[in-house]
């Protein structure tokens, strides 16, 4: 299938690269035209084309159905592109949303495209910078007939079954089996991002979980402890451990040993963690509905604080999200 991708940063970039390396073809823009020769350039030979602005990449487009893959920041700048392509696609033509927008901001999004007959989905995109050879994890939400129809586009990105164990009971009917491949049809337009978003919400919970436990263990040693209870432990091999059969193994995990082995006192981050919007959203969606999410809301405020003074668990904290997404904090 051909598609054109606008936003070619960390994730758009390797997105595009990876379809081509799965036989699609790709029609690249971004507003950094550097950006634009390097997605090419790794791209494989023949499969992509390089376009100097929105309307360029859409005339590029020869498919009868278009398909744009936007690949923005969430908020205005993504706002603004969907409101060009609205200008220049026409009926039964494709507009993806793969970055973290606001669910309510896709579901109003899909009203305002269905007016000139545009199918708009939202994909929210799991993988970070590891995705061009591990796959993206997707969720996504849009009508069944563009859903059907941009599957070839998501089969390729998502990771396939590999070597994961299969789950006992995975055979039952109304389950889809796609989910084994690593995507997923949500619902309408917004659940893809809902549940990305809640997705990301727990991440802020487990994150935090990981980084207050070795932040115990790191101050062990404190002389305000019995000196017969002080013990100096080593960060790096617990984390190791902890990779090998134990029941908290995760690629969190991976990642944090990964930060650990390289730099046990991980000085070369600044312990002040960002957060990107999605805790916020979830801890907003379950105050509408009156549930209660005591960890992740704990986890967000600590993000806050850490802002304010921090210490060896936003330190753990910023390895993380590092090894995950390339996200680099402020020194």
């Amino acid at each position: 299938m051909q598609i054109g991708i606008v936003g070619l940063g960390r994730m758009g970039g390797n997105i595009a690269v990876r379809l081509t390396r799965h036989g699609h073809d790709v029609v690249l823009f971004d507003r950094d035209p550097a950006a634009v020769t390097k997605t090419h350039d790794r791209a494989e030979k023949g499969r992509a084309q390089s376009a100097s602005s929105v309307e360029d990449l859409v005339s590029k487009i020869s498919a009868d159905r278009k398909i744009v893959w936007v690949m923005l920041p969430a908020g205005d700048i993504t706002e603004a592109c969907v409101q060009q392509l609205k200008g220049l696609l026409g009926k039964d033509d494709i507009v993806i949303d793969g970055g973290n927008s606001y669910y309510k901001d896709d579901v109003r999004r899909s009203h305002v495209l269905a007016e000139k007959g545009i199918h708009y989905v939202d994909v929210g995109t799991s993988g970070g910078v590891w995705g061009l050879e591990r796959g993206y994890c997707m969720m996504y939400g849009g009508t069944k007939d563009s859903t059907d129809h941009i599957d070839p586009i998501l089969k390729a990105l998502a990771p396939g079954k590999g070597d994961v164990v299969r789950t006992t009971g995975r055979d039952k009917p109304g389950l889809d089996p796609r989910a084994e491949e690593g995507y997923l049809h949500c619902g309408p337009a917004g659940s893809g991002h809902f549940v990305k978003m809640v997705h990301n919400g727990i991440e802020y919970g487990m994150m935090q979980a990981f980084a207050e436990g070795f932040d115990v263990m790191k101050s062990k040693n404190s002389n305000v402890l019995p000196e017969d209870q002080r013990f100096d432990l080593n960060m790096a091999d617990i984390a190791e451990v902890w990779r090998r059969g134990s029941v908290v193994s995760s690629w969190l995990l991976d990642l944090t040993a990964d930060a650990l082995a390289k730099n046990e006192s991980l000085s070369e981050f600044s312990g002040e963690v960002a957060d990107s919007g999605e805790g916020r959203w979830t801890i907003e969606a379950a105050i509408e509905e009156s549930v209660p999410v005591p960890v992740m809301t704990a986890s967000l405020f600590t993000r806050f604080r850490s802002r304010s003074g921090n210490n060896y668990a936003e330190k753990v904290l910023s390895a993380m999200r590092f090894g995950f997404g390339g996200h680099v904090e402020k020194k």
